[in-house]
């Protein structure tokens, strides 16, 4: 199946490691050029030269997204550096361990930011580019804890307020040609991430998990995840405005 994603330039956020790193390379797989983003420039470089280098037309920019204007002047790099983007993938996210939900509300805006503020402070800088061209993908990834309201509050409620800004855009954005949509997996066992290292360290906290949350009876993989990341990405994704994929195993 011709996906139509030779070629395209794709943005990746939080590429070094778990989901992003396994998209990174479904989305090279593809013959798409990558344009990843991490803080570690270590991990980031051992990615970009594990797809090709830039040969292949690949670039890595080491940046602390969440740094004060540090979305737009990445992505100015980003643009100046590679083009215009055709697809991003929001997948920078996590609890930031801010699991109490009496934390202050300087906390949770720090886990609202990292999980959502860095996307839309993004989206607005590809929104109007994507627009000239009448064509755009931007895809975020959710989770589960958006709808089902587990693990850290702070955490579930970003990621419930990300479900409703995709749902709020796409729809905004639908008519220009641009598909805003998600994806909202379960636990998903990544490089280095945390569902890799708990399956290694604590495996009956991973089977208490999964008896509560998982019917399918084991962890994700970043391969259950990267088919539908690559056709939301796609030409095939022109009737997904607002969509949201639950990716969970039940």
């Amino acid at each position: 199946m011709n996906l139509g994603i030779e070629g395209k330039h794709v943005l990746i956020t939080g590429a070094s490691q778990g989901i992003g790193r396994g998209l990174a390379e479904a989305f090279a797989a593809e013959g798409a050029r990558l344009s990843l983003i991490a803080r570690r420039r270590e991990k980031l470089d051992e990615v970009i030269e594990g797809l090709g280098g830039t040969k292949k037309g690949h670039k890595a920019f080491c940046s602390d997204l969440m740094k004060k204007d540090s979305p737009k002047q990445t992505l100015e790099l980003v643009l100046s550096n590679m083009g215009p983007v055709d697809i991003a993938i929001h997948n920078l996210g996590g609890s930031l361990e801010v699991n109490d939900v009496l934390a202050p509300p300087e906390e949770w805006e720090r886990v609202w930011r990292f999980n959502v503020g860095v996307a839309i402070e993004l989206n607005q800088i590809l929104v109007p580019q994507m627009k000239k061209r009448s064509w755009g993908r931007l895809v975020h990834i959710v989770s589960s804890s958006a709808e089902h309201l587990n693990g850290p509050g702070p955490y579930a409620a970003a990621k419930a307020y990300l479900k409703a800004y995709v749902q709020i855009l796409g729809k905004q954005l639908a008519p220009s040609g641009i598909v805003v949509s998600g994806l909202s997996p379960g636990a998903i066992m990544a490089h280095e991430n945390k569902w890799e290292i708990r399956d290694k360290t604590q495996p009956e906290l991973v089977q208490k998990y999964l008896s509560r949350h998982q019917s399918i009876g084991r962890l994700g993989r970043s391969s259950d995840l990267e088919p539908f990341a690559l056709l939301l990405g796609s030409d095939l994704a022109s009737f997904a405005c607002g969509s949201v994929l639950p990716i969970h195993g039940g």
